[in-house]
């Protein structure tokens, strides 16, 4: 049962993820977490594997433009963040698991609210320092949750570019985040195997989503999406930090 409630959130996580361009781990960690269906840390790693997947059957039917290089300077702040990210997971993870879940809460509510924002694209790109400065912020973020994707987002949907080369270049980061943490989580021997069944169990309800939502695109402008995703993720962070 465990596995199969696993699959249905992995579902819905990817649901949103077409829909909005991000947030599949901040939503996929919120419902397992408030379903008390594993540890933040083992639910991360299997989070990390789906993203991979997800972002592969993205991948796969938009192809990559060469506009996405803009979010390279992003990359070697975030691997820092990363490491950061898994040191301070271990460590909570043994010192203080309720405090573990009850940030994992409060980044969701807080990342739900952000959702709701009006995004103002600014009429100059930003220089490398706000993308080192939003790598970092989305690598930590990683490190912990394997949800690297709002700080980069408020950043990138501030550029002035096109939606889906924004789409892409968070796509492309999210892979790098969780591919990066996948090789520290292995290399250290933390790498359960509970967390690779996690995964495997929940991988074809992934590609089912990807399938149903290429054929059944929903009637629904971008406000419509960002509110009910905003309104999904704020519930699962106040179920979780409240149980917390």
């Amino acid at each position: 049962m465990d596995y199969l409630l696993f699959g249905l959130c992995a579902g819905v996580a990817a649901y949103v993820q077409t829909l909005t361009g991000f947030a599949f781990a901040l939503v996929l960690l919120g419902l397992t977490a408030s379903l008390q269906l594993g540890p933040v840390g083992c639910s991360a790693d299997a989070a990390s594997l789906l993203v991979l997947l997800n972002v592969a059957a993205y991948l796969r039917h938009h192809p990559v433009t060469p506009a996405w290089r803009v979010v390279l300077p992003a990359l070697p702040s975030s691997a820092i963040g990363v490491a950061a990210g898994l040191l301070l997971l271990h460590w909570l993870s043994a010192q203080a698991g309720r405090h573990l879940a009850a940030a994992l809460g409060v980044t969701i509510m807080v990342c739900a609210g952000l959702m709701l924002i009006p995004r103002r694209a600014k009429e100059t790109p930003s220089g490398p320092l706000g993308y080192a400065v939003a790598g970092a912020c989305s690598g930590l973020l990683g490190g912990l949750f394997s949800a690297a994707g709002p700080p980069l987002v408020l950043h990138m949907y501030r550029q002035p570019l096109p939606v889906q080369v924004v789409q892409q270049c968070l796509m492309l980061a999210t892979a790098f985040n969780s591919a990066l943490r996948l090789l520290m989580v292995a290399g250290t021997g933390h790498l359960s195997t509970e967390a690779l069944w996690l995964a495997l169990a929940a991988a074809p309800m992934v590609l089912i989503v990807h399938a149903v939502h290429r054929r059944y695109p929903p009637p629904l402008n971008a406000q419509h999406i960002r509110r009910l995703a905003a309104l999904l993720l704020g519930g699962a962070g106040l179920l979780l930090a409240l149980r917390a």
